[in-house]
């Protein structure tokens, strides 16, 4: 199953990687035809990326995971570097696939940015040992606290008693008080009795009346069956057991499971043959191979002296010794070539010299369409890994035949020929330098002739170039710490706070619904709010791709800090430690209240910098998580925070960016619900991407109150009307309906929805207390936005496409004015 789906996304894969050559060779001009083209490939691009993902989570064969893997990084990379196209194209972080996603039959649920398992799978145990220790100092320095803290005052055995039977006599009072009240309902029951008097019931009229009520009730119960039937066949109710797991689906779990198994063992067999693989071909077929390379080497060397007449210069080691002749070739084919490079040298003048006369014809030209330049596609670091594995693939594995590889273990053939491939490459090494003895000996025999030592060249610039090279390198740092162990510096980072473990929160967690209408507003020019998944899925491409996959960070666009802005409530810091347990990144928090009072002085700023550098290095990937990140940027600081000292980071956040390298997988994130408190210049300057996460839509509310109950415990019945609970909840956030979900869901409630079930005036009343967003802030937002660098630049785009419409309609309106005077 999961071998055909990794040959139909191959196929897939391959037709994509045809149409993007043929699709961005020459450049264009037309803006929407690129970014249609552009969002066309990022979505077919990620439907690739979830197969090749639910493939190497499942398939189980080694060989084959290891070019998987290589394939997937590089959709992965692929995709993000179509986003930053996308990006610098549109001048937004958010973008609308509506049209597009309708013409390729696509849900939206489809664009969702899978997260891919191996991020966790592969460092299990490194993560539940880091967790351990960060558990054990965190109670350590509980127990710690607690000792320093106040006494427990003792009490003596007899208060103790005391205590008890003042509980013991309350619970019996209690009790005795509902016995009474029983006791007094029913005397009241029968002094009524006696005074309305006892009437003697006709036996058949009790009869009629039973059957009266029995008809009716069972009546009304059909009716509501039927009707409830009704509405699950016209699709406006879920089925009965909609919400409980299938057998089938608790099945494949289970599979998925027994897969992982199997993976596990065939990873270690495969590792195994690796390595018995290559001792027992340097005792078969190490001799052989030697005497081959012998024997090529010297007849290369008599057919040199036939048609030169002289020996032939042996290349040495650092150029790649007899590789470099021998690469593919046969001893004929090399000779071939050494007539062919004479001919060519005669030639190369020529060439030369028309060549010069066609760049300055070209550079003339380029001058002069410098002014109407067309885009062009950026040079992609991911294309050639794909294309490599692509070809890997149709060599090897689309038309082999696996009918004796039933369990999928690993191949043995094609690990002799990839070790062969090694052996040889270790013994040419040696043979090399045999055969160059070898050739001094039949120099000074057959030509006596005497070697002269051979010329250095001088290198251009000689020591003004060397003092250059000298002047460019980059100060190195610092190590304070350099006695320390790891595990130390990382102690002291917990016992002061500034590591801390992230909650358990997956990124599928952050619940939210798709914008329908954002290509129809952006086509009216009118700038739409992203919704939540558009805000998941810049979380997902921003954070947790490029800090999950090595390979991936180092080549991809490098996002090296990340902004979350909104309101209160919205689920910025759960963003933050959802890109903590999808990664198993460390968080590090570096808030202006957790500093306060922590290193003082200059000195001690620069040493803590310096530990959590050294430690998120080490540990990576690490996320630095700056919390309420305006108070590292206040245009000015209130007297209630002064002692504080918030601004302390101010002047290092810039500087530590600077040493941020491609292979350091370290985000720094900050979050903030008052950006225009904040000095903007320095404000942006740090933080590369500004994600703006706005309050939720109807949609999303009303998937939020629907899951949120469902997640608590709660059974959404008809009693209660979710569609109206998300219209009156217009400007209220994730937070809010999760603290109202929480203060009615309690355990009572939960017992009691069999004979009461839950209505939507209950939630009402609890949000009654609690305060929303309005309109006037979220304007605020949108207002600060705009005064960004990414806000001023989609702006001026604007402006100056509305001026030029208008220029276009006044010169149309000019042409049809100045018409000549009508013919008589």
């Amino acid at each position: 199953m999961y071998d055909k789906l990794w040959h139909q996304t191959q196929g897939a894969l391959n037709s994509l990687l045809d149409k993007e050559s043929q699709e961005f060779a020459e450049p264009q001009r037309h803006h929407v035809f690129i970014f249609q083209a552009l969002a066309t490939f990022f979505i077919k691009y990620v439907q690739i990326f979830r197969n090749l993902e639910n493939v190497y989570d499942q398939i189980v064969h080694p060989q084959k995971r290891v070019l998987i893997r290589t394939i997937l990084d590089g959709v992965m990379g692929r995709i993000l570097e179509l986003k930053n196209e996308m990006v610098e194209l549109e001048l937004s972080e958010f973008h609308y696939f509506d049209d597009i996603l309708q013409d390729l039959k696509l849900a939206p649920q489809q664009l969702d940015i899978p997260i891919p398992k191996y991020f966790l799978k592969e460092k299990v145990e490194v993560i539940k040992g880091r967790e351990k220790i960060l558990a054990q100092i965190l109670a350590d320095s509980r127990l710690e606290a607690s000792d320093m803290g106040l006494p427990i005052k003792p009490i003596s055995l007899e208060e103790a008693v005391k205590f008890i039977q003042v509980a013991e006599r309350a619970r019996q009072g209690r009790l005795r008080a509902i016995f009474m009240k029983q006791i007094f309902l029913q005397e009241y029951r029968a002094r009524q009795a006696k005074l309305l008097g006892e009437k003697v019931a006709d036996v058949g009229t009790a009869v009629l009346r039973i059957q009266k009520v029995w008809r009716g009730f069972h009546q009304s119960r059909k009716t509501e069956r039927v009707r409830e039937e009704e509405m699950v066949f016209l699709g406006m109710n879920p089925p009965p057991l909609f919400n409980e797991v299938s057998a089938t689906v608790t099945q494949a779990e289970k599979v998925a499971l027994l897969r992982h198994e199997v993976q596990l063992q065939h990873e270690e067999d495969y590792r195994e043959a690796l390595l018995t693989t290559k001792d027992d071909l340097t005792v078969t077929e190490g001799p052989n191979i030697r005497e081959k390379l012998q024997d090529q080497i010297r007849h290369w060397f008599i057919e040199c002296r036939n048609l030169t007449g002289t020996f032939p210069d042996f290349p040495e080691a650092e150029e790649g010794g007899s590789a470099v002749i021998f690469s593919n070739k046969t001893p004929q084919q090399v000779i071939d070539d050494i007539i062919a490079n004479q001919e060519e040298e005669k030639n190369k003048k020529k060439q030369k010299e028309k060549k010069a006369t066609k760049e300055r014809k070209k550079e003339m030209k380029g001058k002069m369409k410098e002014e109407d330049t067309a885009w062009k596609m950026s040079p992609s670091a991911f294309l050639p890994t794909m294309q490599e594995g692509n070809t890997v693939y149709k060599d090897i594995w689309k038309n082999k035949d696996e009918s004796w590889n039933f369990p999928q273990n690993y191949d043995p053939e094609m690990i002799k020929e990839e070790k062969r491939k090694e052996l040889e490459s270790e013994i040419r090494v040696q043979v090399d330098e045999l055969m160059r003895q070898e050739l001094k000996s039949l120099k000074l025999a057959v030509n006596r002739e005497k070697e002269l030592p051979v010329k250095t060249r001088k290198k251009k610039g000689g020591k003004n170039e060397k003092k250059g090279k000298k002047g460019k390198r980059e100060k190195k740092e610092k190590d304070l710490t350099a006695d320390r162990p790891i595990e130390s510096l990382f102690k002291e980072l917990v016992a002061e706070g500034l590591l801390i473990p992230a909650l358990k929160v997956n990124l599928s967690d952050y619940i939210g619904e798709y914008s329908y209408l954002g290509t129809t507003l952006r086509q009216v020019s009118v700038e739409p709010m992203p919704s939540l998944l558009d805000v998941r899925q810049l979380v997902a491409l921003y954070g947790i791709l490029p800090l999950g996959s090595a390979a991936v960070h180092e080549k991809a666009p490098l996002v090296k800090s990340l902004l979350l802005a909104g309101p209160a409530g919205v689920g910025k810091k759960m963003l933050v430690h959802a890109i903590c347990t999808e990664t198993g990144a460390n968080l590090f928090n570096l808030s202006a209240d957790n500093l306060a009072g922590k290193y003082p002085g200059k000195s001690g700023l620069q040493r803590m910098l310096h530990l959590v550098l050294k430690v998120a290095r080490q540990l990576q990937p690490s996320v630095v998580w700056i919390g309420d990140t305006e108070k590292t940027f206040y245009k000015k600081v209130p007297k209630a925070e002064r002692e504080m000292e918030p601004k302390r980071l101010k002047k290092q956040l810039p500087k530590i960016l600077k040493l941020l390298k491609p292979n350091d997988r370290i985000l720094i994130v900050g979050t903030t619900h008052r950006p225009f408190d904040a000095e903007l210049q320095s404000f942006c300057r740090v933080y590369q991407k500004i994600i703006l996460i706005p309050r939720p839509d109807y949609a999303s509310r009303y998937v939020l109150w629907k899951q949120i109950i469902q997640r608590r415990g709660g059974v959404i019945t008809r009693t209660l009307n979710v569609s109206c609970l998300a219209k009156v909840t217009d400007g209220f956030t994730q937070g809010h309906i999760v603290q109202a979900v929480l203060s009615v869901l309690t355990q009572r409630r939960l017992r009691q929805q069999a004979l009461k079930p839950l209505a939507a005036l209950e939630f009402i009343a609890a949000l009654s207390s609690l305060s929303p967003v309005y309109q006037e802030e979220e304007d605020s937002f949108k207002d600060w936005y705009t005064r960004t660098p990414m806000g001023r630049k989609r702006t001026l785009a604007f402006t100056e496409g509305d001026a030029g419409k208008e220029k276009g309609k006044g010169q149309k309106k000019d042409t049809r004015g100045k018409r000549g005077p009508k013919k008589k």
